[in-house]
């Protein structure tokens, strides 16, 4: 499935997942599984901002944009990061505000068979978005497969809240909102580190070391390259844009050395996916003193 497939699989999921709950709320006087409903409907928001994101990073270089619109996607990564923390937000405040809400007219029975329903199918979503994003490399998929877990832990709250409620009455309903409280604090810690992730690719930070290392070894192992220095490597959409100076024996042709260039971005490309663009300088090996 492409990133894309993933995401209008999301939004046709928390469509369905938003109408049978708040359906339920109503139905079985259910607060807790309404408020759960609006907040899948409200995912909405994010799954079309990352089909816009892929859309436009996707275009080609053009005038304006010479580099590309790969940053298109760390800020769609960086806009689900603040939507993170704004559903941790909404799940704690409503555990506080409604703790003292009484229970008595509940009908949990179906209310707990959606959230149960909605825990497996936005778990599931997860681990698939996050499988296509880590795969892609793309930053604003795999915020979004976060964003999707939020729904399954809001719906784990909501199922704690109501299996307690059937066992052993209202008065065990505070359960509902403790976990409510700690799933929240979670994901404001996942929030904060998308959000974290996306804005160090804004600044130009390095990959990591491992993909550093592949690099420098794709171009050590070129053929006709002496010696390589100045390598430069920034992550662009969770992609890596790199120069290197490369140095080669100076009694070659003009030709030659362009062809020991290609060579290294070719190679380079070979040994990472993740790598869209390479610009090879190439300089005479230093032999002397003079040089």
């Amino acid at each position: 499935m492409s990133p894309i497939g993933v995401t209008w699989a999301g939004v046709a999921i928390n469509t369905v997942l938003g109408a049978g709950k708040i359906s339920a709320g109503v139905m079985f006087h259910s607060q807790s599984i309404l408020a759960d409903g609006i907040h899948s409907l409200s995912d909405l928001i994010t799954d079309f901002a990352v089909l816009l994101g892929l859309r436009v990073s996707r275009r080609p270089a053009d005038e304006d944009h010479p580099f590309g619109h790969l940053r298109v996607s760390t800020l769609t990564a960086l806009f689900v990061g603040a939507m993170l923390v704004i559903a941790a937000a909404w799940i704690a405040y409503e555990a506080v505000t409604t703790l003292r809400a009484r229970n008595d007219d509940v009908d949990a029975m179906v209310p707990l068979a959606v959230a149960l329903v909605s825990i497996a199918s936005k778990e599931t979503l997860y681990q698939i978005t996050r499988i296509i994003g880590r795969r892609s490399g793309d930053p604003a998929i795999m915020a979004n497969a976060w964003h999707h877990r939020t729904d399954a832990f809001s719906s784990i709250a909501v199922a704690v809240g109501l299996s307690a409620v059937m066992i052993g009455g209202p008065q065990w309903a505070f359960l509902d909102h403790v976990v409510a409280l700690v799933l929240a604090t979670f994901l404001v810690w996942v929030g904060v580190q998308t959000i974290r992730s996306a804005s160090s690719e804004l600044v130009d930070r390095a990959p990591d070391e491992k993909t550093l290392a592949g690099i420098r070894e794709a171009i050590s192992r070129t053929d006709g390259v002496r010696d390589f220095h100045a390598m430069r490597a920034r992550q662009v959409g969770g992609k890596v844009s790199m120069d290197v100076h490369v140095m080669v024996n100076p009694d070659l042709t003009v030709k030659q050395g362009h062809d020991i260039a290609s060579r290294v971005e070719a190679s380079v490309r070979n040994n990472s996916e993740r790598v869209i663009g390479v610009t090879v300088h190439i300089e005479p090996e230093r032999r002397g003193p003079d040089y």
